[in-house]
């Protein structure tokens, strides 16, 4: 199996399966020299960590990650990136394969059960093996090291929409994302969710949602204007989140009911002599290169195809039969996502602002 790898110069491979003995991942282009430690990976692991709360899966993992290689703790006492490989590992604790054993031949509905095996020739029902959102940890490990790369980067996400059900983004307030289980930045819409998607959870079913990601003091020159678009490897990396199924950036496809007045985003000289952007419609990206505006993007999560309703389906063997999934499943897994698509982004901007840097150095 290839295409265990992202990036061009901050590149990163990971390893492992859902219920193997543990996940990891190797980070390739981190500059030397960028104070890292374990506790500040923790942090943004501790955030998509399953089992803390209600409407996540309860599998138990700690998610406590190792860095085996790539960093060395120098004579004032701050450990430090070497330059060379980093390596990261995390033990995975809470495995239940018998959760499966009901299953293993069967294919599971919207899962990528059936085109694994299609494949690979290779049916792994224990938590969907190396297709399993288990190794999003290791993009998130992965993330917080890029978010050290780009000097006054900051990149947050939100929970803006769970079903049909949107937020009001006049009551959007960042304080409120760490309050609430959802990452939801309006209060009412959070209250709104948990009673919504208890009653999805209860009744063993599942339910999709939209996140947004927002990345500040992103320089300007990012990116290339054919096929090394900043917008287009944005859209590939979000594509490549287990359950995504669409990606926006800006106005995204909302772009298509706006004329070119409403679209265009006016620009006026700041105090500072700088351009200053008027609006953001483009969400910071211009023909692949980046404005300086915040980059605005968004993608689109699918519901949990592993649910308690009996759905029809056929197993390896071609026998026609139903099937419904036991074990622990997040009834809406666009939560988890949202530190999934914060690291990224991150990432996608480290790659491409050591790629300017190679350029303009």
């Amino acid at each position: 199996m290839s295409h265990n790898s992202f990036g061009h110069l901050f590149r990163f491979t990971t390893f492992g399966e859902s219920h193997g003995p543990a996940i990891g991942c190797v980070v390739d282009g981190c500059p030397p020299l960028i104070p890292l430690t374990a506790e500040e990976i923790q942090r943004d692991l501790d955030r998509r960590r399953p089992g803390q709360s209600k409407f996540t899966t309860q599998r138990q993992e700690p998610d406590q990650v190792r860095i085996v290689s790539g960093v060395f703790t120098e004579a004032d006492g701050i450990q430090r990136t070497t330059g060379t490989s980093i390596g990261l590992l995390i033990d995975n604790v809470d495995q239940r394969s018998k959760d499966y054993s009901e299953i293993a031949a069967s294919f599971r509905p919207g899962h990528a059960d059936f085109t694994y095996d299609a494949k690979y020739g290779i049916r792994d029902p224990r938590g969907g093996g190396r297709s399993s959102a288990r190794e999003t940890a290791m993009r998130v490990a992965a993330g917080a090291i890029a978010r050290k790369v780009v000097p006054g980067l900051r990149v947050r996400g939100a929970l803006v929409q769970m079903g049909s059900h949107k937020i009001d983004r006049r009551n959007w307030n960042w304080e409120e994302v760490d309050r609430n289980p959802f990452f939801c930045p309006d209060a009412q819409a959070a209250e709104f969710y948990a009673e919504y998607l208890d009653g999805i959870r209860k009744s063993g079913s599942s339910i999709g949602a939209v996140l947004e990601i927002v990345a500040e003091g992103v320089p300007m020159g990012l990116g290339a204007p054919i096929y090394g678009k900043l917008d287009s490897d944005i859209a590939s990396a979000l594509m490549s989140i287990n359950a995504v199924k669409g990606v926006e950036i800006g106005a995204g496809f909302g772009a298509a009911e706006l004329t070119g007045e409403e679209n265009a985003d006016e620009i006026r000289m700041g105090n500072d002599g700088k351009p200053v952007f008027l609006e953001n419609h483009a969400g910071g990206i211009l023909g692949g290169i980046s404005t300086g505006q915040p980059i605005v993007a968004r993608f689109a999560v699918k519901p949990t195809s592993s649910i308690l309703t009996p759905r029809a389906t056929v197993d390896r063997y071609g026998n026609e039969t139903e099937i419904r999934t036991k074990g622990r499943h997040d009834p809406c897994v666009g939560i988890r996502a949202v530190p999934v698509g914060e690291a990224m982004l991150a990432i996608v901007l480290a790659d491409h602002y050591l790629r300017h840097r190679g350029q303009v150095g």
